[in-house]
C-alpha cells in the first residue's frame, strides 16, 4: 500500500515538474522534458557540482491550471530586503566553494562547482528545481538505463532552502532519489521522503520549550491565547500550548484572506502571538496591520524574520523575542561581497538585477533607465547584502557548504590524494555527512545518526537603543549542556510596551485552591470555569487541576477544600452536657434506690414491708441500683471491654430486676389462692422457691451473654458511613442475634410479668401490690417498645443516649410505681401501716 502511494506521488510530481516518462523505448529517445528548465542564477563548473537553492524572488503569478496543458510559473523581478539577504546567502555558498578550492588540506586537486537556483519562496518552484537537481537540465535522455531511473542525479547534495515549507516540499522529492539536502536554518540533513524533525534540538522545539514555556507563555494552562501563523510546523496543541485560533497565510492567497487574518489579530483577546512563518509572508501581514494597528502584542518570531533589519521599522513589534542561530564572523566574506563590479555582475542574472536595482541603472542598456558607468561603488551601499553585522544564516550556509565538502572528501580521498574519477552517489554523501566532524569559525559541525546537529541558539529581543529598535542577544540555548542547564539568560528582556514583567495572556485566571478546571464548551483549553471541589475532595495546587483529589476515608476537607484534615471522632464523652445530665439522673436513680432500701430496712418490721415480701423487695432495689449504674458504662470512649460490659451488664441486671418483679407478682397470686379453703399452694412457692426462680431466670440471661461474648462479642468500631464529615466511634453489636436474644428475653419476662400482674389487679386486698406492678410493667414495655425504632434511627452518639434514656426511664418507672407508694405510707401515712388496715377487705372493682 505504501509503495503504491509513493509511486502515485512520484508520478504526479514528475508531471508537475514537466517530465513525461511514459514514452520509454529501448535505443530511442526515451525521456524528454515537456517544460522549459529553470536556469541557474549562479553557476560554476567543477569536478563535483553542489546544488544550492535560495528565495531570491518573493512574488509569484500563477496561470489558471486547466489540467489540459502544462502550467508554467512566472515570477516578477521584484527585489526587496529579503532578496538582498538571500542573495548574500547564495554568495556565502559561492565564497565557501572558492575558499575550499584554494585549500590544499581539503579536497586537494579537486575543483568544486556550484549550481544555484531561485525557489521564489514558493513550493511549486521549489519542486520544479528539486526535479532539476535530480535529473539535470538536458532536454533529452538517450540512455535507456538512465531512462529507467528517470534520469541520473545532477548533484550529489545541495544546500538550502531558508524557508521551512519549500525545504520540506523539496525533501519529499529529493528523498526519492536519496539526495541529501542540508537545511540552512538549522543545519538539518533531509534525505527521506517522510521528514522526521529533531525532537530535542530543532529550532521549532527550542522555540516552544524555551521561548514559550520557560517564559511562562504557553505551558499547559499558563497561557491565554496565541496566534499561530504556519502550515507545515504542526499544531501547537500537541505541545500543550493553548491556542485561541490558528491562522495560516501565504502571500499568493487573495487579499480577502490577508484582511481576515489581520482582523482576527485585531479582534482577539490574545496578547501573545507566535508567528512562525517566512519573512515575505510576515512582511505582508505587518504591512496590513500597520494600516489599523491592534492593541499592544507580544510577538514571538522565528529566525526567518526575527533578525531581519527591515522589520525594525515596525515599532508595534517592540519587545519581540525569538530564537535564532548564533551570530558569527566569516573572515574575508565582506571583502568578497564588495568585490563586485559591473563586469562581474553581468556574469549572473541575479547579480545583474541586483546591480541595476541598487543603482537604478541598466547594465545591458535594454531599459529606459540610464546606463551604468564606473562611478557606482558597492561599498558605499547600505542594505542587507552589504550588512555583515548579523551573519547568522550566512554562517549556516558557509558551514553547510563545508560539511558537504568534507563528505565528498571522505568519499573520494584517502590520506594523500583524491580520485576525481569516482562517480559519487547521493547515498554515499548522505552517509558521509553524518560522519563529518570539524570546527569552522569557532563553531563545531557534526551530526548524529538522525542527521541532527548540536543545537545552539541565541535568544533575540527587540529593544530600543538610542531611540531606535535594535536586536539584542539576551539568552543562549545549548543542547550540549547538562539537562536543565541548556538555557541561560545574560540580559533582562524588554517585553511589549517596555514592561519588565512577563506579559499575561490568559482567557481565565488561575483557579484558586479548592477548585478545579472545567473547560468551557467550544473554547480553547485555557478557557475554563473554576468549579469548587465536590464533597470529600480537595485541590491543593493553584490554577491547573483538572480533577480534585479524594481525601482518605478518615479525613475530610477543610472549609477552603485545599487540605485534608482528620475527621472529628464523635462519641458520648463524659464532658458533654448530655452526658452530665444522664450521669446525674443515673446517680440520682441509684441513690433513690438505696434510699428506699434504707427506708425499708429501717421499717423492716412494719406490716407494709413484711406484707410485700421484704426479701424480694431488697433484692429488687439492689437490682434497680445496678440498673441505674449500668447506664454509666455507655458513656465515654468505647473500648473492647466497655463494649462487652455495657450490653451484658444491662442484660443481666434488668433480668434480675424483672425476675424479682415476676417473683413478687407470683407471690401475690399464690397468697390469694392460699386464703381459699383447703389450699396448700404456698408451700410450693415459699422463700426458697422464690430465690431459686430468680436465680434460674437470671442464669438463663447469663448463659445468653456468655454465648454472645464467646461467639461474636461487641467491639468498638469507627462508623464512617453515617456521616461523611465525621467519624462515629461506637460499639458494634458483633452478633445482632445475640443482642436481640438478650433484649428479647428481657421483653418476654416483662410481658409475662405484665400479664400476671394484670390478672391479679382485682384481688380484694386493701393494698394490692399487683396494681402497682401492672403500672410499672406497662411503663417498662412502653419504654422498650418505643426504644426499638428510636435506637435504629438515632444517629451517632444519640443512639447511645436513647439506650441510656430507655434504661433510666424503665428503672424509674419500676421504682416509682412499686416503691414510692409504700414509702409514702411509711413516712407520711403511718396510720395506714397497720396489719388491720392491710387485711381489710374492700369491694372488688376494676382499676
Amino acid at each position: 500500500m505504501q509503495l503504491t502511494l509513493n509511486l502515485i506521488l512520484f508520478v504526479s510530481m514528475l508531471w508537475m515538474a514537466g517530465i513525461y516518462p511514459a514514452a520509454c523505448k529501448t535505443n530511442l529517445v526515451s525521456c524528454r522534458l515537456m517544460a522549459e528548465p529553470q536556469l541557474p542564477g549562479l553557476f560554476m563548473n567543477g569536478d563535483y557540482v553542489i546544488g544550492g537553492i535560495f528565495s531570491i524572488h518573493s512574488y509569484l503569478r500563477y496561470e489558471q491550471n486547466t489540467y489540459t496543458t502544462f502550467t508554467f510559473i512566472y515570477f516578477f523581478s521584484i527585489f526587496n530586503s529579503m532578496v538582498f539577504r538571500e542573495l548574500r546567502l547564495s554568495r556565502a555558498m559561492e565564497f565557501a566553494i572558492h575558499e575550499i578550492n584554494n585549500r590544499t588540506d581539503l579536497l586537494p586537486g579537486i575543483t568544486l562547482g556550484y549550481e544555484m537556483h531561485d525557489s521564489c519562496a514558493a513550493v511549486p518552484m521549489a519542486i520544479k528545481v528539486a526535479f532539476q537537481f535530480a535529473n539535470g537540465i538536458e532536454r533529452f535522455f538517450n540512455d535507456s538505463d538512465s531512462c529507467s531511473k528517470y534520469g541520473a542525479a545532477a548533484v550529489p547534495a545541495l544546500v538550502g532552502e531558508s524557508g521551512s515549507t519549500p525545504s520540506i516540499s523539496m525533501a519529499r522529492i529529493l528523498g526519492l532519489f536519496g539526495i541529501p539536502q542540508v537545511n540552512i536554518n538549522s543545519l538539518l540533513i533531509f534525505k527521506t521522503l517522510f521528514i522526521t524533525y529533531p525532537k530535542k534540538n530543532g529550532l521549532y522545539s527550542v522555540l516552544k520549550r524555551e521561548s514559550l514555556c520557560n517564559m511562562r507563555f504557553c505551558c499547559p494552562g499558563k497561557t491565554g491565547k496565541i496566534l499561530w501563523l504556519d502550515v507545515d510546523w504542526g499544531t501547537a496543541q500537541e505541545e500543550g500550548i493553548c491556542v485561541e485560533y490558528s491562522e495560516a497565510y501565504y502571500r499568493t492567497q487573495p487579499r480577502s484572506k490577508l484582511e481576515r487574518v489581520a482582523n482576527v489579530i485585531r479582534r482577539s483577546t490574545a496578547r501573545v502571538i507566535v508567528a512562525f512563518l517566512s519573512s515575505g509572508d510576515m512582511r505582508i501581514i505587518m504591512e496590513e496591520l500597520v494600516r489599523n494597528p491592534p492593541p499592544p502584542l507580544q510577538w514571538i518570531g522565528s529566525e526567518s524574520w526575527i533578525t531581519d533589519p527591515e522589520f525594525l521599522k515596525f515599532n508595534m513589534c517592540a519587545g519581540a523575542v525569538g530564537f535564532c542561530v548564533p551570530r558569527a564572523v566569516i573572515p574575508g566574506f565582506r571583502e568578497f561581497l564588495l568585490d563586485l563590479t559591473p563586469a562581474k555582475a553581468l556574469k549572473s542574472p541575479w547579480l545583474t538585477e541586483f546591480w541595476e536595482r541598487t543603482f537604478s541603472c541598466s547594465l545591458k542598456g535594454k531599459t529606459s533607465a540610464r546606463e551604468c558607468d564606473d562611478i557606482e561603488d558597492i561599498s558605499a551601499v547600505q542594505n542587507p547584502y552589504t550588512d555583515t553585522s548579523q551573519l547568522r544564516i550566512s554562517n549556516m550556509v558557509y558551514k553547510a557548504t563545508y560539511a558537504i565538502a568534507h563528505a565528498i572528501h571522505g568519499a573520494i580521498c584517502n590520506d594523500t590524494q583524491c580520485d576525481r574519477t569516482i562517480k559519487l552517489s547521493p547515498l554515499q554523501i548522505f552517509h558521509q555527512l553524518k560522519r563529518v566532524n570539524f570546527t569552522k569559525n569557532g563553531f563545531p559541525v557534526s551530526f548524529d545518526s538522525k542527521g541532527d546537529p548540536v543545537a545552539v541558539y541565541e535568544l533575540i529581543n527587540w529593544q530600543f537603543k538610542k531611540g531606535a529598535l535594535d536586536f539584542m542577544t539576551v539568552g543562549l540555548y545549548d543542547s550540549s549542556k547538562p539537562r536543565g542547564q541548556e538555557f541561560s539568560m545574560n540580559r533582562a528582556i524588554s517585553w511589549m510596551g517596555g514592561q519588565t514583567d512577563v506579559p499575561v495572556s490568559v482567557c481565565s485566571e488561575s483557579c484558586p485552591l479548592g477548585t478545579r478546571k472545567a473547560v468551557q464548551k467550544g473554547k480553547p483549553i485555557c478557557c475554563y470555569d473554576c468549579i469548587p471541589c465536590a464533597e470529600g475532595e480537595i485541590s491543593n495546587t493553584t490554577g491547573y487541576s483538572l480533577d480534585c483529589i479524594h481525601c482518605p476515608s478518615e479525613f475530610w476537607p477543610n472549609k477552603r477544600r485545599d487540605s485534608c484534615l482528620p475527621k472529628p471522632v464523635e462519641f458520648l464523652s463524659w464532658d458533654s452536657t448530655l452526658s452530665i445530665i444522664l450521669t446525674a439522673f443515673s446517680v440520682a436513680g441509684a441513690i433513690m434506690a438505696l434510699s428506699v432500701a434504707g427506708v425499708f430496712y429501717k421499717h423492716r418490721t412494719s406490716p407494709i414491708v413484711r406484707a410485700n415480701n421484704s426479701e424480694l423487695s431488697f433484692l429488687l432495689l439492689f437490682a434497680l441500683a445496678l440498673c441505674f449504674l449500668c447506664s454509666l458504662t455507655f458513656i465515654g470512649q468505647p473500648s473492647q471491654w466497655s463494649c462487652m460490659l455495657r450490653h451484658t451488664a444491662f442484660g443481666i441486671t434488668f433480668v434480675l430486676c424483672i425476675s424479682c418483679v415476676l417473683g413478687k407478682t407470683i407471690v401475690v397470686l399464690m397468697a390469694f389462692r392460699a386464703t381459699l379453703p383447703g389450699s396448700n399452694v404456698m408451700k410450693w412457692f415459699g422463700p426458697p422457691q422464690q430465690r431459686l426462680s430468680v436465680l434460674a431466670f437470671t442464669l438463663i440471661q447469663v448463659l445468653n451473654c456468655i454465648i454472645w461474648l464467646t461467639l461474636s462479642p461487641p467491639f468498638p468500631f469507627k462508623n464512617l458511613n453515617h456521616y461523611k464529615e465525621r467519624i462515629i466511634l461506637e460499639c458494634g453489636l458483633g452478633s445482632a442475634v445475640g443482642f436481640w436474644a438478650v433484649l428479647g428475653y428481657i421483653g418476654v419476662l416483662a410481658l409475662l410479668c405484665f400479664v400476671l400482674a394484670f390478672l391479679a389487679r382485682k384481688l380484694p386486698d386493701n393494698f394490692n401490690e399487683a396494681k402497682f406492678i401492672t403500672f410499672s410493667m406497662l411503663i417498662f414495655c412502653a419504654v422498650w417498645i418505643t426504644f426499638i425504632p428510636a435506637y435504629v434511627s438515632s444517629p451517632g452518639k444519640f443512639t447511645v443516649a436513647v439506650e441510656i434514656f430507655a434504661i433510666l426511664a424503665s428503672s424509674f418507672g419500676l421504682i416509682i410505681c412499686i416503691f414510692v407508694p409504700k414509702c409514702f405510707i411509711i413516712i407520711f401515712k403511718p396510720e395506714q401501716n397497720t396489719k388491720k388496715h392491710l387485711m381489710a377487705k374492700l369491694p372488688s372493682k376494676a382499676l
